[in-house]
């Protein structure tokens, strides 16, 4: 059985040479918040086994090693910088005297590592087309409805106010063309002008499905909300009353439709 092991947050382009050679993947958690945790399985259809970094850390190398022995594994498929164990004390050479080991050496786009690090920092910076590109896959994050302040269904535009379910790195503050389950829609993440609070507000595009007395209706209370991030389309700013607001927000749409 061929494993490939790494952390694996994101499931990037470069994750992915490693996942289409392995038979199992062995995740690290480790702090992920692009793919946190059993995320990472929406992107493959091979078993994941995982160990949280916390948990492994004070292991020599060899006995990691062993760990991965009794799993059945005799081959593993690694990247050229990966090391192990206790203080990162494992390395290649010592894999290669225990499994057949094959190197994938680092994915480049334009130029650039696809790495974990480098699509955190296209995602915090609004740059969603080129952290989709290194993804090789729409961002998402997933979350729970939880109660807005009922404007949208009485002055402006009914909207789903999401409560992430996990430490997902969230794009700048700003407003997004994205699907929400699939579905057309705008999302808005900043502080609200209208009580200056944070929030996540998606608008479906396509029309009052599913809507009731101007909120989306919860058929099911663990309903989870998938919001996946296709571009950015402008900065927050702050508006003097509603009206503004609400002008905005059509405009908004409008560029969104055109968008979509």
């Amino acid at each position: 059985m061929t494993a490939t092991i790494g952390g694996f947050d994101g499931m990037h382009l470069g994750h992915q040479e490693l996942i289409k050679k392995a038979d199992i993947i062995i995740v690290i958690e480790k702090n992920s918040n692009l793919t946190p945790g059993n995320d990472r399985c929406d992107y493959t259809n091979l078993p994941c086994k995982f160990y949280n970094l916390k948990e492994i850390k004070h292991l020599k190398a060899l006995e990691f090693i062993e760990i991965l022995k009794k799993t059945g594994i005799n081959k593993v498929v690694i990247g050229n910088d990966f090391r192990f164990g206790k203080n990162r004390s494992g390395d290649i050479d010592l894999l290669k005297k225990h499994f057949e080991t094959e190197i994938i050496n680092e994915i480049k786009i334009d130029g650039i590592g696809v790495h974990s690090k480098i699509i955190r920092e296209f995602i915090i910076n609004a740059e969603i087309k080129k952290a989709n590109k290194f993804f090789g896959h729409t961002y998402k994050i997933k979350g729970v409805q939880i109660k807005g302040q009922g404007l949208g269904s009485k002055a402006l535009v009914p909207t789903i106010n999401v409560k992430p379910t996990k430490n997902y790195c969230l794009p700048k503050k700003g407003v997004y063309i994205t699907k929400t389950n699939n579905l057309p829609s705008l999302t808005f993440i900043g502080i609200r002008s209208t009580d200056n609070n944070f929030s996540i507000e998606t608008h479906i595009l396509n029309g009052e499905l599913r809507m009731e007395n101007g909120e989306w209706k919860i058929e099911n209370e663990n309903d989870i909300f998938e919001i996946e991030f296709i571009d950015f389309l402008r900065e927050n700013r702050k508006f003097d009353n509603l009206e503004e607001l609400k002008k905005q927000i059509n405009n908004d749409i409008k560029q969104g439709r055109k968008w979509l």
